[in-house]
Parts: structure tokens; C-alpha cells; sequence
């Protein structure tokens, strides 16, 4: 694929109007040969990209996309380096607002794009937080690694009952409160807690049991959470955590683990949990092995 084939294929991706998030392109799922390390998102008149690492064509690209931006609806164009440590994003069109939100299913989600990592919404999650909000109604939810509480935003609109978010980042919960008044959501029922979730199961069982836990945790995150050896831990202790009928949203973003992983887990550490199915991942997330994609499973306690 080109220059001129990705500027093809953008065009036509972002000739929807809509104010809501869009992904027009997504190297990261590997179906265009040499472009795994690029994605190019629509977020409203913003165009934003993100670069995992650095490439030889990358200056031509970005000629590119500048032209691109200046002759289209977008009004900014941010970059973001991913493979360079330490570096803020770049706006090379334009300028951000202060206070930027990302738009999905009407509901609004804080953003920071000058972060060179991740910007407080994870759009290949949309399916997910849909499933959260379609079974959410009269439940009490627990939404494990929270992050900034998107899970939480689609539960109480849902009509969950209560939601306890839990994550060990201050900074992610306080965006996730500002996310629940971006909302105009009732704040009776939240609660926001900085845990460390693998020391604090014996507090979160005596606000339990839990109709609905959602189970969110990075791959890997050094010093808080690997998906190898510690989504065991929590695990082994679901069943104690949850109603009789509870419903469970496992998800899994490393490429190197498959769906048998988490569900032969359960089968052997949570057996009153059933696999159910795994809900389908955002198409224009399309990846050419979904195995190494995201993995959004659902169990329900028979």
C-alpha cells in the first residue's frame, strides 16, 4: 500500500459527517503490508495519528496528511511518535482546545492528545462498554481497572444500580469523575477507589457480592499487573465476589494470548462461571488474525 493508497482510503472513511469517533485507518491490525505501525483516527474536526514506531516513510506521510487536513473538514492535525520515550504529541495543523472530549454512542469521554501514550479512551473497547450498558440495568458493578471509567459512564446510563470503580491511579479516577459530570450523571451510586486490586479483594468483597464484574487490566504494566501470571490472581477469587447470577466481561488485549487462555482459567479456578461467547470487535478495528486482537469474553454464573 501507498501514500496515495492510505490518502485514498482516508478520504473516503471520513466522508461521515458525524461528530463521533471514527477510526478511518488501522495498520495495527496488519492488513496493510508495511503500515502496521500506523493508525489515523477522526475524533469530531480533529485528525489524529499516532505512529507505534519510526519508519522511512514517515516524512513523506505526514506531507501528506498536512495536505490532507488543510483541504478537508479536520481544522487540527495531531501527531503522535509512540516510539519515542519521554515526548509530547505534536500538532502540526491547528491548534487543541483545553478541554477536548471524544464522542461514542452520544456519550462524551475526556481526551488528552498531547500525552504520548494513551489518551484516556480506548476506542477498540466500544463493543464492550455497549454490552455493559445493553445488561447493566438494576445490577451492582464492579469495573476492575477502571482507568478513566468509560465502563462505568455506559453502566450507569445502563441503569446499573450502583458501580464501584476500582484503579490504582488517582489521576485516571479524578478524569473518570470528571467524565461522570461531562455526563450529567447522578454521582449517587459511584464510587471511585485508588486500590491496588490484587491487595484489596477482602474490601471489595464487603461492598459485594457483584451482579456484573468487568474485568479491564493493560497486558502488562510493570509493577502493577501482567496478564501472565496475575489475572490468576483475580480469577481465583471471582466466586467470592459475585452474586449468584453474575455476569462477568473478561477482556484480553495482548496479541501473544489467546481466548483459551482466560477461558480455560475459568473453567479451572471460577467453574460456576459458563463461557458464553465473545462479543465481535469494532470493524474498522479489523485485524488479520483476531486472535492477537482484542478479546472481549462473557461468562455468566449457572
Amino acid at each position: 500500500m501507498t501514500i496515495e493508497d492510505i490518502q485514498t482510503h482516508i478520504t473516503t472513511a471520513s466522508k461521515d459527517t458525524t461528530e463521533e469517533f471514527k477510526r478511518l485507518f488501522h495498520g495495527r491490525g496488519g492488513l496493510y503490508e508495511g503500515w502496521r505501525h500506523l493508525t489515523i483516527d477522526s475524533i469530531d474536526s480533529i485528525l489524529s495519528v499516532a505512529l507505534y514506531f519510526d519508519e522511512a516513510l514517515e516524512d513523506e506521510l505526514i506531507e501528506m496528511l498536512v495536505a490532507f487536513t488543510k483541504d478537508s473538514k479536520y481544522k487540527t492535525l495531531v501527531i503522535q511518535r509512540r516510539y519515542i520515550k519521554g515526548t509530547t504529541s505534536e500538532v502540526l495543523v491547528g491548534e487543541l482546545d483545553e478541554d477536548i472530549y471524544v464522542i461514542e454512542n452520544g456519550i462524551k469521554i475526556k481526551l488528552n492528545l498531547l500525552s504520548n501514550r494513551n489518551s484516556g479512551y480506548f476506542p477498540d473497547m466500544k463493543t464492550g462498554r455497549e454490552f455493559v450498558q445493553n445488561n447493566a440495568k438494576d445490577k451492582r458493578v464492579l469495573n476492575l481497572f477502571s482507568y478513566t471509567c468509560a465502563f462505568s459512564l455506559t453502566a450507569k446510563i445502563g441503569g446499573a444500580y450502583e458501580v464501584v470503580n476500582v484503579d490504582m491511579s488517582k489521576g485516571a479516577l479524578k478524569t473518570g469523575m470528571a467524565n461522570h459530570s461531562l455526563n450529567a450523571i447522578d454521582p449517587r451510586g459511584t464510587s471511585f477507589l485508588a486500590y491496588n486490586i490484587l491487595k484489596s479483594f477482602t474490601k471489595l468483597k464487603r461492598k459485594g457480592p457483584y451482579d456484573m464484574i468487568i474485568i479491564d487490566p493493560p497486558s502488562f504494566q510493570r509493577g502493577s499487573f501482567e496478564a501472565t501470571k496475575d489475572y490468576e490472581k483475580l480469577i481465583k477469587r471471582l466466586e467470592e465476589l459475585a452474586s449468584e447470577e453474575c455476569l462477568v466481561l473478561a477482556c484480553l488485549n495482548s496479541p501473544e494470548l489467546e481466548s483459551d487462555f482466560i477461558i480455560n482459567m475459568i473453567e479451572e479456578f471460577a467453574p460456576s462461571f459458563k463461557f458464553t461467547r465473545r462479543l465481535k470487535n469494532v470493524k474498522e478495528f479489523q485485524s488479520a488474525d483476531e486472535e492477537r486482537s482484542l478479546k472481549n469474553l462473557v461468562f455468566k454464573r449457572l
